[in-house]
């Protein structure tokens, strides 16, 4: 079993997101945001596998390559990779490629 067959089980996701490094509300927030967050969860988790699964696929890529490829928004992609770093799913490569902008972006692979 690879650690993204573990991350795809749900109760392994809501453990990860029970952890401090996910925190999405406040202690002083109303329970509409507590909803809101365990809401996000389960999108959450699909966009964790859609873009590893991605990175398997297609090798090495920025944020935008991803979101190509994934048929994710950039900023999608983009507010996942830090968490996926945090969960050593993915890692950057220490490279650069050009955005769709053609600005400099981090490259990430599949660990």
């Amino acid at each position: 079993m690879t650690k993204l067959d573990d991350i795809h089980l749900c109760a392994a996701v809501k453990r990860f997101f029970d952890l401090p490094i996910f925190n999405r509300v406040r202690c002083s927030d109303p329970v509409t945001s507590y909803e809101a967050a365990d809401a996000a969860k389960d999108l959450a988790s699909k966009h964790f596998s859609t873009i590893v699964d991605c990175l398997k696929a297609h090798g090495s890529l920025g944020k935008d390559g991803i979101a190509r490829h994934s048929g994710l928004e950039a900023n999608q992609v983009a507010r996942r990779l830090n968490e996926l770093q945090k969960m050593n799913l993915i890692e950057l490569t220490g490279r650069t490629v050009k955005s769709s902008a053609g600005r400099n972006e981090r490259e990430w692979r599949a660990v």
